[in-house]
């Protein structure tokens, strides 16, 4: 089993041009133009494929031969040569094609979560969410286009976890990877990688810690959060003792990670009990105003008059979850599409709701800039961070909305998006707006009303059926602690079994959903077609 990195996949029906009637195809030449294969060393190794129904697994086709042409040109032009790979299909059911090419370089990482940022052994955390993100290998490496990158997810247990990723063992820094780890919608911290990189804290040793080239989120900029660290992915060389010990294994070794004993190297996340996290574009002290500056991206425009928003979102779930807003420019010519900031607030428990919590989020207000010429209506993305899905949106809100044009568009049902009113709405459309000589005074002031659910009121305690905007409902998620890699590894015929069950279930809805495109086919051709048919070598898988 191996991963196929994608040059395009395709599903064709050939039909009657006159009866439209279904032909079968039968034997099939596919030509693929070799000035669409970004890398040269893929060409050889390019292969047709097919996906299998029944198992949910691509299977081989055939492999492609070399074929070059010249076409004629029209008048003085020059003729033109052109390379072509042809490769060979048999279509007797309807089925998904795929131009892929096998990637072999794969290793394994291995991060552990920790209570504090002491790393005791004996306070590992288990059911944290471990994210690896592989970025696009840069240009000009042995390796695929930058157009590709992987995602994984794996739950810790006692031992840590072991994330799949891509590698290389010629050279370290040709794919990179970014890693993250959420339990419960709250993000743990990365070790630091500042002012200088310790062993000792970040948990692998020198010198395969320089290789790897290890640094936190905040690294570069301070103002950045600190939970993601970015590493090169460099394969472990088996005749270097430095890197036997982890925290890259190869993939054949998957049973040395995850049986690693708790001093072998290994990544480090820690717990940080934080409620709340912001970011400005332009930096702020909101305690010293002198700190201000004149900037069309400056979260506060008017270092006159302080002008507070903040949306109240209500939390169905077990658990209390982060909640983001992420403040885009949205109709100023200056601005539109450019980050203002985030924001991200810890939902708070309603102590007479059983399961039910609130946030109260805020965001980046409408109104004119700092140069007082234009409005902004700006674009805000409300996102719960965690497995959650909106279930209602505030109709007074809604129907403001509608009436005052241009509406965001709101096809994600993970998050809600908004060009902010200019007007200062109150809590009948869950939207709290405070202005003051002073940022923290108008804030204070908002997330009390917020809290209350009133627009003239005052809580310190959340009432989660007053004033709402925004419900979702963020119920736990099951996530394997193993990756498909690792099930494939593991127990591939369960696994199998699982993959085409969801294959069948996915076909069906496909099915449902979308009809074919047809394809002209003359009815003279019909009979040239079907003795053209061949049987092919046992399929390859």
């Amino acid at each position: 089993m191996l991963p196929l990195r994608t040059y395009g996949m395709f599903s064709v029906d050939f039909r009657d041009e006159t009866s439209k009637e279904a032909l079968g195809a039968g034997a099939v030449q596919v030509l693929l133009d070799t000035q669409h294969v970004k890398m040269q060393e893929h060409i050889p190794t390019m292969k047709l494929w097919s996906l299998n129904p029944d198992t949910g697994v691509w299977e081989e086709e055939s492999n492609f031969s070399y074929s070059k042409t010249t076409a004629g040109g029209h008048g003085r032009s020059k003729r033109e040569e052109r390379t072509f790979l042809i490769g060979n299909m048999e279509i007797r059911e309807r089925r998904l094609f795929n131009l892929d090419v096998p990637e072999n370089r794969r290793c394994y990482v291995k991060v552990r979560a920790y209570m504090s940022d002491k790393f005791l052994p004996t306070e590992q955390l288990e059911g944290v969410v471990i994210s690896l993100i592989n970025l696009e290998p840069k240009p000009g490496y042995t390796s695929n286009p930058r157009a590709w990158g992987r995602f994984d997810s794996v739950l810790t247990g006692p031992n840590g976890a072991c994330l799949p990723a891509f590698c290389d063992a010629i050279r370290p820094d040709a794919y990179t990877a970014y890693v993250t780890a959420i339990l419960g919608g709250e993000e743990l911290e990365a070790a630091p990688s500042s002012p200088k990189m310790n062993p000792n804290i970040i948990g692998v040793s020198q010198p395969y810690l320089d290789k790897l080239d290890y640094q936190r989120s905040d690294h570069e900029d301070p103002h950045l959060k600190k939970t993601a660290f970015r590493i090169n992915l460099a394969k472990p060389n088996q005749n270097n003792l430095d890197e036997t010990n982890g925290p890259i294994y190869p993939y054949q070794n998957l049973l040395a990670c995850e049986n690693a004993p708790v001093d072998a190297n290994h990544f480090r996340f820690f717990r940080v009990e934080k409620d709340k996290y912001e970011y400005n574009v332009v930096p702020f002290e909101e305690n010293d105003l002198t700190t201000w500056t004149g900037d069309y991206l400056s979260w506060w425009p008017n270092p006159q008059e302080f002008r507070a928003c903040f949306i109240k979102v209500k939390i169905h779930g077990q658990k209390e979850v982060m909640v983001r807003s992420r403040n885009l420019g949205g109709t100023h010519p200056e601005t539109r599409g450019k980050l203002y900031g985030i924001r991200d607030i810890r939902s708070t428990r309603d102590m007479r709701e059983a399961n039910t919590s609130a946030a109260c989020v805020e965001f980046k207000c409408s109104g004119m800039l700092f140069d007082q010429a234009e409005v902004d209506r700006s674009l805000i993305s409300v996102i719960p961070q965690g497995n959650c899905r909106r279930i209602s949106t505030n109709g007074l809100l809604q129907e403001y909305l509608i009436k005052h044009p241009p509406v965001a568009q709101n096809n994600d049902s993970n998050a809600f998006t908004m060009l902010a009113p200019v007007d200062p709405l109150g809590h009948n459309y869950g939207i709290y707006t405070v202005t003051d000589q002073t940022p923290r005074v108008a804030k204070e002031i908002a997330i009390g009303r917020c809290f209350d659910g009133t627009s003239d009121g005052f809580s310190r305690e959340m009432k989660s059926d007053y004033g709402v905007a925004l419900t979702f409902s963020c119920p736990e998620k099951k996530i394997n602690r193993e990756s498909l890699f690792q099930r494939l590894q593991t127990n591939p015929g369960q696994t199998l079994s699982q993959m085409a069950r969801d294959m069948r279930e996915m076909d069906g809805q496909q099915l449902r959903r979308s009809s074919s495109q047809i394809v002209a086919f003359p009815s003279e051709q019909r009979g040239r077609t079907q003795s053209r048919r061949a049987s092919f070598a046992t399929r390859r898988r």
